[in-house]
C-alpha cells in the first residue's frame, strides 16, 4: 500500500504494526524511530523494519505514511519537530487514547500539504516495549479514525483500507465523541484499577500480603490493568480531562447510589442493577469483543 511507513516509537502497538505490515507486505519498507537508543537497537535485533534512526526528521523524510506511536503528550513535540521534512500528500496519523487533543497538538504545525488522519487501535495488552509487539494484535478489534470535514477523503479512505488489512474493523467518528465514548469504556476503567490496586497496596503489610495471596478473579484481572504503561496513561488522563471527569462525576453518583442500597439492605435494587449489568457483558460476547468461556477463557489452572 505504501513505498514508505515511518514509526514514530515502538512500543506494542508500534511493533505490532511493524509485525502485521511485514506479514501482509503493507510498506515496502518501514523506518523506526524511537528517543532511545537502547529500545531502538532492541527494535533492529528483532528485525522489526528497514531503517533505525533517532533523528526523527531523518525517518520521516520520503514516507508515505507516518504514524505516531508514543504517548499522547509528546504529539506537539513530534509535529513541530518532522513539519518541515515531511512529504507532500503524506499521511500522518496516530495511535493515541485520546483524539480532541491530538488534533489540537499537531494540525496547527503540520503543513497544509499532508494529511492529518488521527487513529486510535482499540487493542493491546498490559505489556509494552519493542518485544510486546505481535502480528495478530488487531484481529477483530476495532479502529477509530477521527478526521475533520476539511481531510482529505481518499486520504481517509487510505488509511481505513490499511487498518482492515492489519485485521481491524473501522469506524469514523467525531474526535469529541470519541473521547466521550473512550472515557468510559477505557479511560474511567483504568481509573478504577489503579486506585483499587493503590487502595490495597495502603494497607498494612499482613494485609496487603493476604490480598496478593488470596487475589480472587477480581482484583487479579484489576492489577492486569493497572500494570499497564504508566507514562501513556498519566498523559491519557491529563489530556482527556474533561471527558473523563464528566463521566466519573456521574460515576460517584451511582457509586453513592450502590452505596445507599448497602447501607440500607435494598437487596431488590442491588438485584436489579446486577440483573441488568449482565445484560452488557451479553452483549459485548455477541459481537464478537470477548469470549464465553468460564473465567474468561483462562486456562484452567492459570495465574
Amino acid at each position: 500500500m505504501f513505498e514508505k511507513v515511518t514509526l514514530i516509537g515502538i512500543g506494542l502497538i508500534g511493533s505490532s504494526l511493524a509485525h502485521v505490515m511485514k506479514r501482509e507486505e503493507l510498506a515496502k519498507s518501514v523506518a523506526i524511530s524511537t528517543r532511545s537508543e537502547k529500545t531502538l537497537k532492541r527494535a533492529e535485533e528483532l528485525g522489526l523494519g528497514d531503517l533505525y534512526v533517532l533523528d526523527t526528521e531523518e525517518a520521516v523524510k520520503d514516507a508515505d505514511l507516518v504514524i505516531v506511536c508514543t504517548p499522547v503528550g509528546a504529539c506537539e513535540h513530534i509535529a513541530k519537530t518532522i513539519a518541515p521534512h515531511l512529504k507532500t500528500g503524506a499521511i500522518i496519523t496516530d495511535v493515541g487514547s485520546v483524539k480532541g487533543s491530538v488534533v489540537a497538538q499537531m494540525q496547527p504545525h503540520l503543513p497544509e500539504r499532508v494529511h492529518l488522519v488521527p487513529g486510535h487501535p482499540i487493542a493491546g495488552t498490559e505489556y509494552s516495549g519493542p518485544d510486546a509487539g505481535f502480528a495478530s494484535l488487531f484481529e477483530n478489534r476495532w479502529c477509530i479514525l477521527t478526521p475533520d470535514q476539511k481531510t482529505d477523503e481518499a486520504a481517509t479512505a487510505k488509511l481505513k483500507l490499511f487498518w482492515q488489512k492489519c485485521g481491524s474493523h473501522v469506524e469514523i467518528m467525531d474526535a469529541h465523541h470519541h473521547d466521550l465514548v473512550l472515557a468510559i469504556t477505557s479511560h474511567l476503567p483504568h481509573l478504577i484499577a489503579y486506585n483499587i490496586v493503590g487502595t490495597a497496596n495502603e494497607l498494612e503489610t499482613d494485609t496487603r500480603s493476604e490480598v496478593i495471596k488470596f487475589s480472587a478473579s477480581g482484583f487479579r484481572d484489576f492489577t492486569r490493568i493497572a500494570a499497564s504503561d504508566p507514562t501513556m496513561w498519566r498523559d491519557v488522563f491529563i489530556h482527556n480531562k474533561e471527558a473523563v471527569l464528566e463521566i466519573l462525576g456521574r460515576f460517584s453518583e451511582d457509586l453513592s447510589s450502590l452505596q445507599r442500597a448497602i447501607r440500607r439492605g435494598d437487596g431488590d435494587h442491588l438485584f436489579d442493577l446486577f440483573s441488568r449489568t449482565r445484560e452488557i457483558r451479553r452483549s459485548i460476547i455477541e459481537i464478537g469483543q470477548d469470549v464465553d468461556a468460564p473465567n474468561f477463557g483462562r486456562d484452567e489452572g492459570e495465574e
